[in-house]
């Protein structure tokens, strides 16, 4: 049995995934078109009734957009997430298939995964972040938060696959269009984490990592406006750089797009 992650929306504009064994499949938020994601899914062998659970990190737009579709044909699916966003969205899941989970829980069991949820640091309605490990391996997804925190760092130090916020470049929202307010929100201990926060969260990670084998490193939720796959990837390969720490020796990175499903990534 293998772990399996894909990116079916990656973006400030929408945000999907795919997580699944060969037995279980889990999908980590809805904030894309609902065609889309069952045309993700169907790409990778399954229908939205193949799924045990949809798992919502948020009430935002960009990861719940085609919540009320996607629960509605993963009939088999239970909706989690913390007990605020699931008020903040009841009228677009069924009642009996919801169910809360919180940051302070232990992890539980969906078919072949186990998943824990931990808080993040995000301007929304008790917003989870998750790791899923099965037969050893380790996947922890953290996008959606001002900073890095203890809890969050304790979740991907040990695992195999980081799929981690690089949501824009400091200089480049500086500078933008973006109205001063949300300028501040996005800058903010609630807001988003930006290239070099992402790239001292990777050297501390690397250098204090406690598993063997070099991570994978995703990045995620990209901002459109504020930063580009290109300007992602050198800013963070050049700040691993200068700490000696080089790409296929250390970690191998990637970065997932914003409208395409990525490929299969086995963890």
């Amino acid at each position: 049995m293998s772990l399996y992650f894909r990116s079916l929306a990656s973006g400030s504009s929408g945000n999907s995934y795919l997580i699944k064994t060969d037995n279980t499949a889990v999908l980590v938020d809805t904030g894309t078109a609902g065609k889309h994601i069952i045309k993700g899914l169907a790409d990778s062998g399954l229908a939205p009734a193949d799924l045990s659970a949809v798992l919502l990190t948020h009430e935002h737009v960009d990861h719940v957009k085609s919540i009320r579709m996607i629960s509605k044909k993963a009939e088999n699916a239970f909706v989690l997430g913390s007990r605020g966003t699931l008020k903040a969205i009841s009228d677009k899941i069924p009642r009996d298939r919801s169910k809360a989970v919180r940051a302070e829980m232990e992890s539980f069991q969906v078919g072949d995964l186990l998943i824990r949820p931990f808080a993040l640091s995000h301007d929304a309605a008790e917003p989870l972040g998750y790791s899923f490990e099965a037969d050893g391996r380790k996947a922890t997804i953290v996008t959606d938060t001002g900073f890095v925190t203890d809890g969050e760092y304790e979740q991907l130090v040990d695992s195999d696959l980081l799929v981690l916020e690089a949501n824009h470049e400091r200089n480049l929202l500086l500078m933008g269009r973006y109205p001063y307010p949300l300028k501040v929100r996005i800058l903010g201990e609630q807001g988003h984490i930006s290239n070099d926060t992402c790239a001292d969260t990777l050297i501390r990670v690397i250098r204090e990592r406690s598993r063997a084998g070099i991570p994978k490193v995703a990045l995620a939720h990209l901002s459109k406006e504020n930063n580009s796959p290109d300007i992602a990837l050198m800013t963070i390969r050049n700040r691993l750089f200068e700490e000696a720490l080089v790409e296929d020796r250390d970690y191998a990175m990637t970065v997932l797009m914003r409208d395409t499903a990525g490929e299969m990534i086995e963890v």
